[in-house]
C-alpha cells in the first residue's frame, strides 16, 4: 500500500519527501499513520528498483532538497498495479481506497470498471462482524447497543458503496458507447 501510495502520488508531480510524506497522512490519517522508518525504505526499494528517481534541487532560502520523480518504469509499475488489485487491496477498506485514489491515472475505462467490479462482488458477499452458532448476527440480533450499532453502520456504509459502486461501472461501461453522454466528454 506504502509503495502503491508512492508511485501514485509521484504519477502526479515530483514531490519532496516530506510533501510525499504529508500528502500519504493526509489519504490514510490516523488509520494508518506513516513513519519515517517505514517511508525512507519503501523509497529507497523503488530507487533500487529503478521505478522512481532522486535529484537535488536548489531550495528557494535554504539547503538544496531532494526531489523524486516517477520513472517509465515506475508509471508501467503503478498501471500495473492498478490494473490488477491484489486481493487485499479489493477487501480491506484503506488499502482499497488508496487504489481508488489513483485509479483515475489507468486510461482505460474499461480496466477502471473492471476493479470496481472486483470490489462490488466482494461487497455483494454476505459477511457479518460476528456469529453466533455459527450463524451471522444481524444488528437487530446483535444484543448488545455496540455491536449493534456497528453493524447497522457498517450496513448504511456498505449499501451507499455498492450504489455508488454500480453507478461508475455504468458511467465507465458507457464511455466509448455512440451517442452516450461520456463520450462527449
Amino acid at each position: 500500500m506504502l509503495e502503491l501510495s508512492i508511485l501514485g502520488f509521484l504519477a502526479e508531480g515530483p514531490l519532496h519527501g516530506y510533501e510525499l510524506k504529508d500528502r500519504i497522512k493526509a489519504l490514510t490519517g490516523h488509520i494508518r499513520p506513516v513513519s519515517d522508518g517505514a517511508l525512507y525504505p519503501a523509497i529507497n526499494r523503488l530507487l533500487a528498483a529503478g521505478l522512481i528517481d532522486r535529484h537535488t534541487e536548489q531550495g528557494a532560502s535554504a539547503a538544496p532538497r531532494r526531489v523524486l520523480s516517477l520513472t517509465d518504469a515506475g508509471r508501467a509499475e503503478l498501471l500495473a498495479r492498478l490494473r490488477r488489485p491484489k486481493q487485499v487491496e479489493i477487501t480491506d477498506q484503506v488499502r482499497f481506497n488508496t487504489v481508488l485514489s489513483f485509479l483515475r491515472h489507468l486510461p482505460e475505462p474499461a480496466a477502471q470498471a473492471e476493479v470496481l467490479r472486483r470490489r462490488l462482488e466482494f461487497l455483494e458477499t454476505p459477511s457479518s462482524f460476528f456469529y453466533r452458532d455459527g450463524e451471522p448476527v444481524q444488528a437487530e440480533e446483535a444484543g448488545d447497543l455496540f455491536r449493534a450499532g456497528m453493524l447497522r453502520v457498517a450496513r448504511a456504509t456498505g449499501a451507499a458503496e455498492r450504489e455508488w459502486l454500480r453507478e461508475a461501472v455504468g458511467v465507465l461501461s458507457a464511455v466509448g458507447r455512440p451517442g452516450t453522454a461520456a463520450t462527449r466528454r
